[in-house]
């Protein structure tokens, strides 16, 4: 690792963690939560977040033929349409700079998810943007 940025800066740390810890609480469940974090660490190729998601989703019951199809999700067939629609909305947060998370992605949201939901989703989804860009950056 290039730094040790938890003990560098740990107000800014500790503020990603708490986040983190409000979001395990959420109504989402810690299901998808999982299974966005790792939609995330796959799109941003932080291979630490990646071991550790799996892991997680292992050790709440997925299947590992979903672990497995999670990149080609949207041909895969192995998600449910709430999952689905998370996984799509993911991917447009996480590449907003291009897709400018468009309301086609964001109305099926609608569908699965109430707004307190959406905003917990969306949290979820730019806390693990954070943490994989770091751990990228930092060599994790």
């Amino acid at each position: 690792m290039r730094i040790d940025y938890a003990k560098l800066s740990p107000k800014a740390y500790q503020g990603l963690i708490a986040c983190k810890n409000a979001l395990s609480e959420s109504s989402l469940g810690l299901s998808l939560v999982e299974l966005v974090y790792l939609r995330v660490a796959q799109l941003n190729g932080c291979a630490f977040c990646l071991q550790l998601h799996s892991k997680a989703l292992r050790g709440r019951g997925a299947s590992q033929e979903k672990l497995d199809a999670l990149a080609g999700w949207d041909v895969a067939e192995v998600l449910s349409p709430r999952e689905a629609a998370a996984i799509s909305w993911t991917e447009a947060v996480t590449g907003v700079a291009n897709s400018r998370a468009p309301d086609s992605v964001y109305q099926p949201l609608r569908e699965h998810f109430n707004d307190a939901e959406i905003s917990d989703l969306t949290f979820a989804i730019a806390l693990m943007n954070a943490f994989t860009r770091i751990a990228v950056a930092m060599r994790q």
